[in-house]
């Protein structure tokens, strides 16, 4: 019986209605305000289509999980051959042979000697089992992280998170969690001089402004952490799997960590997963008796289902080559959104690695122009963003945002599978809607003023 279609069919365009009556309703009434109230009713690679039939290209990507795009038919038909198999699942008490291909898979494809896998089910899981894993394996709490940084939102890894946004009201935290300014070796060795750090958790590219490292800081980050007896925990849960033109990014600088944390992409899409890869002797330090077999795990986190989607998801980046695509058509992107820097006085700069990139706005020259963004920045810092990608999804039907809280930058995390036919309109839609934005007073101003309303009536509230 065709039950789950039966049901969309009978509660159609009720998305909004349900969400607000047994969801977040903030979130309801944030992308109302902002225009963002579509209904999507399907995807397909890089687009998605509305109820009205309209197609859109999606530079999200679910926060980077769409690598492979939506709905991609070798992992579809991957899982619906597993269903097809009446495999026993989560027997517990077994040692299921998904999860066993799907690690050496994985640990196949990792830099230095990482050769144990820990399965959990999202990003901040992977987080978490980093966390106690290092603690234990070192005998030591304390714990670094950079500013900025953002490694999920649990509590444990909430206490490695840079942006008070996400911390406040939430405390107190877990202790002994220490942040270093990013791109400060000095810093980062006056941290570990105690010798009583247990990791050092990075981002080789932070997803909050997508801000890159100077090239000589990871290295020799690693280098210190070595010398004071710290393991090395690099957080790849956005930036791996091709993600930034390497199947990692932590191979853009040559580095072998103790751990890499993965999740998002590995998925297809479909079903959950995260992943903890590590060095023989930390799984060994935790594990260490047969009566501690159990002390850390995750009921679901070695289903078949994610497993399945795994291993489909590797095989589709590797047979599609969406590594080096996202090398040589993102760095085509880059440099031709970076060519729109001279041409508009609102944009300050683009950056960014393969498909992981950033489109920084600041104040204008021009004393008209100035006094706008003034304006925006005295109701809410970050306001210009929204200027430029309301009309993204409104005129050109891209759909994209911020790349952090009160941050002049819109971060672009494009399917891998993207073309070049994609790429020429997002340089097109961008270069029309910041031109827009140039013209004061004119209809996006007339939006600014709009959004800036909405920010201050919130903040009297």
């Amino acid at each position: 019986m065709p039950y789950i279609a039966d049901l969309l069919a009978a509660h159609r365009g009720e998305n909004f209605t349900l969400h607000e009556q047994y969801l977040n309703a903030q979130m309801v009434r944030v992308l109302r305000t902002i225009g963002y109230d579509r209904r999507y009713v399907r995807g397909r690679g890089q687009y998605l289509y509305d109820d009205r039939g309209d197609e859109y290209l999606d530079l999200l990507a679910g926060f980077g999980v769409f690598a492979v795009g939506r709905n991609h038919p070798q992992v579809v038909g991957a899982l619906t051959d597993l269903l097809g198999q009446e495999l026993p699942d989560l027997v517990q008490l077994d040692a299921s042979l998904l999860s066993g291909l799907l690690a050496k898979k994985l640990l196949g494809s990792m830099p230095g000697d990482v050769s144990r896998v820990f399965f959990c089910n999202s990003g901040t899981e992977a987080t978490e089992a980093a966390i106690k894993f290092s603690r234990y394996a070192t005998k030591r709490s304390k714990l670094l992280y950079c500013e900025n940084a953002f490694h999920g939102l649990t509590t444990g890894a909430l206490a490695l998170n840079g942006e008070e946004i996400f911390r406040a009201g939430f405390g107190p935290l877990l202790p002994d969690c220490h942040a270093v300014p990013f791109n400060d070796l000095a810093a980062l060795e006056q941290a570990l001089s105690g010798r009583d750090v247990a990791a050092f958790f990075f981002e080789p590219i932070q997803g909050k402004g997508v801000n890159l490292p100077d090239d000589g800081y990871l290295p020799e980050a690693e280098r210190l952490c070595r010398k004071y007896g710290a393991l090395v925990v690099a957080d790849e849960i956005q930036t791996g799997l091709g993600r930034t033109g390497k199947l990692w990014a932590i191979d853009h600088w040559g580095l072998e960590p103790d751990m890499i944390l993965t999740a998002k992409a590995l998925s297809g899409g479909f079903v959950p997963i995260g992943a903890v890869a590590m060095r023989k002797g930390i799984m060994d330090a935790v594990f260490n008796r047969m009566d501690r077999a159990v002390v850390h795990g995750s009921t679901f986190s070695k289903n078949n289902l994610a497993m399945a989607a795994g291993l489909a998801t590797l095989q589709v980046i590797e047979e599609e080559k969406l590594v080096e695509h996202a090398a040589a058509l993102g760095g085509e992107l880059i440099r031709e959104l970076g060519a729109l820097v001279a041409k508009h006085e609102f944009l300050a700069a683009v950056r960014g690695k393969g498909m992981m990139i950033a489109i920084e706005f600041g104040a204008p020259r021009s004393l008209a122009l100035r006094a706008a963004w003034s304006v925006l920045e005295a109701a809410k810092k970050g306001l210009f963003c929204q200027m430029v990608a309301i009309p993204l999804l409104k005129k050109h039907r891209i759909l994209t945002q911020t790349a952090g809280y009160g941050m002049n930058v819109i971060k672009l995390l494009p399917p891998l599978v993207i073309d070049a036919r994609d790429k020429d309109r997002i340089v097109a839609a961008l270069d029309d809607v910041i031109a827009d934005c140039h013209r004061v007073p004119g209809s996006v101003w007339d939006l600014g003023k709009t959004l800036a309303g909405h920010a201050l009536n919130a903040h009297a509230a």
